[in-house]
This record gives C-alpha cells, sequence and structure tokens, in this order.
C-alpha cells in the first residue's frame, strides 16, 4: 500500500529505471581491470576469467529467482537489495586486492555482486513496461539500452579518472566505485514502485494461484528449451569477445604499431570498451524495434548467421581499426539478442508468465557467462600465440549450432491446453485478473 501512495510520474519512474540499469551495466566493463589486475596482482587470465563468470553465474541465476519473486514482493525491495549488494561486492573486492585474496574477491564481485545485479536487472524493466502499457516497447526498449550503455560509464568516466586520482590503487579505486554505486543506486531503488492499477492486478492475481507454479508447465515444455539453446549460444559468443576486448584489441595494435606505448594501448583498449558499449545499447533498441516488424525468430537467425561471418573475419584480420568495428558489431547482435528475448517470450507463453519464464530463461546468461570468458583465459593461458584464432573459431562453432537450433522455433503462441473463455476474456483485458472460476 505504501507503494501506492507515492505520486511519482512516469517520466521520472523510467529515469530511476533506467539509472539502475546505466550502473549494473557497467559489470560489461570489466576488461578495463582484466589486464590491469594481471599486471598488478600477478593473477592468470583464467583465474581473473573466473572473476567475471560467477558474476555473470550469480547475475543469471538470481535474476531466475528474481523473475519469480517480484509479483510477490514488489520492485522497491528486490531493487533495494540488489543495489547493496551490488555496491557491498565492490567493496569486498576492495579489500581482496589491498589483502591480495581472489578467493574473497570472488565472493565479493563475483557472487555477492553478481548476485546484486541480478536482483536488479528484471526489476526495473519489468516495472517500466507497467508504467507505459501505451508505448511499452519504447519505454522497455530504452530502460534496457541503459545496461548496453554502462560500460560506456565506466571505462571511459569513473574508473579511468578513480585511476588517474588515486594513482592506480585498484584496492581504493573498486571501494569508491562501491561507495559512488551505493549513493546514486539506493535512492533510486527506493523510490521504484508499481503503478496503482498494475499493484491492485497483482493482489487480484495472487488469488488465482502463484505464477511460478502456473508456469512450470512451460518450462519444461519444447519451446522454452529450444529458445534457452538458441540464447545461450548467442550470449556464449558475444561475452566471449566482451570478457577479453580490451586486451584483445592492444594485441592487435601492438602487432600492427610495436611502437605503441603500454599506456597508450591500454587506453585504446577503454576506448574499445566505451564505443562498443554504446553498440551494445543501440543494438537493444535497433534489433527489438526490427523484430516487430521481421519476427523474433528471424531476428535471432540474422544475428548468428551475421556475426559468424564476422568471427570468421576476425580470425585473421590484423587492422586494429577494422578489428574494432567487427567487434562493435558483435556487441551490437549481443545486445540485440537480450532485446529480442523478452518479447519472445511475451509472444510464446503470454503475459501472466512473462516475469517468470523470462527470469528462468536468464540462467542462459548464466551459463554462457561461465563458457566464454574461461575458455578465451584459458587458451590465452596455454597458447597465447593462438589464442586469437581458436578463440573466434569455438565462437563460429557456437553460433552455428545456435543458428541450426534456430530453425526449430516459432513466434507462435504455445498452447498446452486448449483455451477456456475465461482464458480469452483475460487475454484481450475484457475480464479482470481474479475473477472468473
Amino acid at each position: 500500500m505504501a507503494q501506492q501512495r507515492l505520486h511519482i510520474p512516469r517520466s521520472l519512474m523510467a529515469l530511476f529505471c533506467t539509472v539502475l540499469q546505466v550502473c549494473f551495466g557497467t559489470v560489461y566493463a570489466w576488461s578495463f581491470f582484466q589486464t590491469i589486475l594481471v599486471r598488478q596482482l600477478g593473477w592468470s587470465f583464467t583465474e581473473t576469467a573466473w572473476a567475471f563468470s560467477l558474476t555473470i553465474l550469480s547475475l543469471g541465476t538470481s535474476a531466475a529467482w528474481a523473475g519469480a519473486l517480484l509479483p510477490k514482493v514488489g520492485p522497491r525491495r528486490l531493487a533495494v537489495t540488489g543495489s547493496v549488494m551490488f555496491s557491498v561486492g565492490y567493496m569486498l573486492a576492495s579489500l581482496a586486492l589491498k589483502w591480495d585474496m581472489l578467493a574473497l574477491f570472488y565472493v565479493g564481485y563475483g557472487v555477492i555482486g553478481g548476485a546484486g545485479i541480478g536482483l536488479g536487472y528484471v526489476t526495473p524493466v519489468a516495472t517500466v513496461a507497467k508504467w507505459f502499457p501505451d508505448k511499452k516497447g519504447l519505454a522497455t526498449g530504452i530502460v534496457v539500452m541503459g545496461f548496453g550503455v554502462g560500460a560506456f560509464l565506466l571505462s571511459k568516466g569513473l574508473a579511468p579518472l578513480l585511476v588517474s586520482h588515486l594513482a592506480g590503487d585498484l584496492s581504493h579505486v573498486f571501494l569508491g566505485l562501491g561507495v559512488i554505486f551505493a549513493c546514486v543506486l539506493i535512492p533510486c531503488s527506493l523510490l521504484l514502485s508499481n503503478p496503482p492499477a498494475a499493484a491492485a492486478e497483482a493482489v487480484a492475481e495472487q488469488t488465482l494461484k502463484d505464477e511460478s507454479d502456473s508456469a512450470v508447465p512451460y518450462l519444461r515444455s519444447s519451446e522454452f528449451a529450444l529458445m534457452w539453446i538458441v540464447f545461450f549460444f548467442n550470449i556464449a559468443a558475444g561475452i566471449s569477445v566482451i570478457s577479453f576486448q580490451s586486451e584483445l584489441l592492444q594485441e592487435v595494435w601492438g602487432l600492427a604499431d610495436p611502437t605503441v606505448e603500454p599506456a597508450t594501448l591500454a587506453e585504446y583498449g577503454a576506448t574499445l570498451i566505451a564505443v562498443s558499449s554504446l553498440c551494445n545499447g543501440v543494438g537493444r533498441l535497433f534489433w527489438g524495434l526490427l523484430s516487430d516488424r521481421l519476427g523474433r525468430v528471424q531476428v535471432f537467425r540474422i544475428l548468428l548467421a551475421s556475426q559468424m561471418v564476422v568471427f570468421g573475419i576476425l580470425m585473421t584480420e590484423r587492422n586494429p581499426y577494422v578489428f574494432s568495428v567487427l567487434v562493435c558489431y558483435i556487441l551490437l547482435c549481443f545486445g540485440g539478442g537480450f532485446a529480442t528475448m523478452p518479447s519472445f517470450v511475451l509472444d510464446v507463453f503470454g503475459p501472466q508468465k512473462m516475469s517468470t519464464i523470462y527470469g528462468t530463461i536468464l540462467t542462459a546468461w548464466a551459463a554462457a557467462g561461465i563458457c566464454g570468458p574461461l575458455y578465451v583465459g584459458y587458451l590465452k593461458d596455454q597458447y597465447p600465440d593462438r589464442a586469437f584464432i581458436y578463440c573466434f573459431l569455438i565462437g563460429i562453432l557456437m553460433l552455428g549450432l545456435g543458428y541450426v537450433f534456430s530453425y526449430l522455433l516459432s513466434d507462435d503462441r504455445i498452447r498446452l491446453r486448449r483455451p477456456t473463455l475465461e482464458d480469452t476474456l483475460r487475454q484481450y483485458g475484457i475480464l479482470p485478473v481474479g475473477q472468473g472460476n
């Protein structure tokens, strides 16, 4: 009831949701710290890759839980909890760097911080959709785009500024980031709420049956399994590049011009992170809108097939400018998958099961977060001279598998039973949720 007494303009609510997504999306700037951690602390690429993988694993699994929990507890509690965990994760990572404790870094930045992102990721998207029923596609597209551009904020703004002012002390840099994120995220989270009509509908829905229970048969369907597989392969290929894009560009640029200083190479890498993050954000809006015209399945096929070509070119491309453009395209497609999937779930499974099924399908993100960065880290440690070729070759194989499985998908609504008259009336808003037998 407290949430209903907050008379906040919906434009401000959209702003709060976008700010949350931008802050949580800074996780994609991980490669900014990757090389610095290896050089300063002596950790291997595989060891540092585990930190990013654990973050994405925790993100995906907690997002699945948050999707089922959101209708029960509301957006404010989940957002505040996620914001606190995300900020505390950075603070624990600061202590880990100070004491050179890799395990604590895994727990802080990876497990706790990643789980915080997962709790916060689902909440703004679902909330803004309820505030903008007349402009749902545009509103959710803007909010999701915020997550994509978060890396720009960190790689070209906060992180370089803190590194410069704190003389490169990563422990203090991570502490500063934790404090800054807490000061921004927690106030925004406290102001989140459902619109009064949506809140009343959620209460009525609980009188029928629990949403997560009603979604179980759909989670066991072949349609869900196929969507999960295709989503996984698109994410795994993209996130393998995201986790090491700065390091990869520095290697390419170093081969093209061996006279470039390491500090300059690091700056080039940070610039690529920033520009590619903008592509990630724009891709979420562009591909989401395109899927409304072409269909969700067709867009996924385009994403997967075109990336296979790009990965093939990257296997031998040594021009740093061309390399950067191709990486940006991969990030454009990476964001496109995240933009298309919510609408895909909505089309196939319907609005009543949206939060539970979409939250669960984000476990593909968790699995890809383990697979993608780790195989790249392993290749760089074991085969430093050939890691480039192997990395993109594996990416082609994953994208190819995703493309094959996409031909088993359909945009049609799934029906596990024959629809009743009440189902049809609720679908078109004639019968309110909570009424009927």
